[in-house]
């Protein structure tokens, strides 16, 4: 299995941390959708309600894998806040059909803005370095 299709979110019980394969079912109303993710590590045998190994989570905080891993060996989530020395920290977000580093936040601007490659800065540069991520860090964004 690939790790980048993996997924993150936090849970809505407790809102922690949980990594896994994600899916949504939508009622029949049409009205009410619900996000969940299927745990790394689940007991997927014959048998086993879906039910028992399902987690509902918080659909503002799902984040993709980005198959990527900073210069420490950890794996880089959309939504990760990554140093690479420069001025201000970068948002990992897609845009534009490839995974980027995002400052246009620093900038005063709309997502999408500033940015730059990650791939390039992983792979070729090795100099980017997760520091934490938009949910539970937002202090590293302060401009």
């Amino acid at each position: 299995m690939q790790d980048r299709y993996l997924f993150k979110a936090k849970r809505k019980d407790n809102g922690e941390w949980v990594e896994g394969f994600y899916f949504c079912m939508t009622h029949t109303d049409g009205r009410h959708t619900h996000h969940f993710i299927i745990p790394l590590g689940a007991d997927l045998s014959l048998g086993t309600p879906v039910e028992k190994i399902q987690v509902e989570v918080d659909q503002s905080t799902i984040c993709q894998c980005t198959g990527l891993k900073d210069k420490n060996g950890k794996l880089i989530w959309e939504n990760d806040v990554c140093d690479r020395k420069e001025e201000y920290p970068e948002i990992v977000k897609y845009n534009k059909g490839d995974w980027t580093l995002d400052y246009s936040y620093s900038k005063d601007r709309e997502s999408g803005y500033c940015y730059c490659n990650l791939g390039f800065y992983v792979l070729e540069r090795k100099c980017v370095e997760v520091i934490g991520n938009v949910f539970d860090n937002p202090e590293l964004l302060e401009v």
